[in-house]
């Protein structure tokens, strides 16, 4: 997607459905993101961590529209008294994942279930936390039954932490794939680590994950499965 349309998206969109919030007197929900942490310095990352994000670089339009975003449900909870409920989404897959979608997880596995080469950036040393679909969706209407009081941001996500490169390799086993690795420069500013700091989770909406990696991973691999045989019925 085009950054600067991403940066509009996340100022003009979330600005318009603020306004109208507000003339119905209705909850507002923030679906932020773990890119406002940026590449973090401090690990895990907290809610009260301000982040370390390039201002100029080549993620920023993402990074910025999405911090501009909380800034602004924050200054509308303030000056006209609205229901806000900020959650910050860190790395979240499963089933119904589009194959395009440029995803890490979906990636690998289209490419694993094709034994073409998986494709890492960087020598795959860098970190994630991958948190099942069902289990953020939890997260969220725990969040949306909290009183008015409970604005966040809430850190929601998996705590369990994995490099990307060993992420790979556990695919490439699931699916039994001969695919191999292949190597990309790392882009500018990606993150090293990532892992949510869930204290306030645990705290304010008695919530933590309970699906476990390999778990996810075979529903999504199974959805990939189907979805793909679906696709090579329609072209033959």
């Amino acid at each position: 997607m085009d950054p600067l349309h991403t940066l509009r998206t996340n100022f003009n969109g979330t600005l318009n459905l603020l306004e109208i919030a507000k003339r119905n007197r209705a909850k507002f929900f923030q679906a932020s993101t773990s890119e406002v942490y940026g590449n973090p310095t401090q690990h895990p990352q907290a809610e009260s961590y301000f982040g370390h994000v390039n201002p100029i670089g080549i993620r920023a339009c993402y990074d910025e529209g999405k911090r501009v975003a909380e800034t602004l449900c924050f200054e509308y909870y303030r000056q006209h008294g609205m229901v806000i409920k900020v959650v910050r989404i860190f790395n979240t897959y499963g089933p119904r994942m589009s194959p395009e979608d440029g995803r890490v997880v979906s990636n690998f596995i289209i490419q694993a279930l094709a034994d073409k080469p998986i494709t890492i950036y960087g020598d795959g040393s860098q970190t994630r936390s991958f948190c099942f679909v069902d289990d953020l969706i939890d997260g969220f209407l725990a969040f949306m039954e909290t009183g008015d009081n409970v604005t966040g941001p809430i850190n929601l996500g998996n705590p369990t932490e994995i490099s990307v490169g060993e992420l790979a390799r556990k695919i490439i086993s699931m699916t039994q794939s001969q695919s191999v690795v292949h190597y990309l420069p790392l882009p500018q500013d990606d993150p090293a680590r990532r892992k949510p700091d869930l204290t306030v989770a645990q705290m304010s909406l008695g919530w933590r994950p309970y699906t476990s990696l390999t778990g996810g991973l075979e529903a999504t691999i199974e959805h990939f499965r189907k979805l793909l045989k679906l696709q090579k019925k329609d072209h033959s």
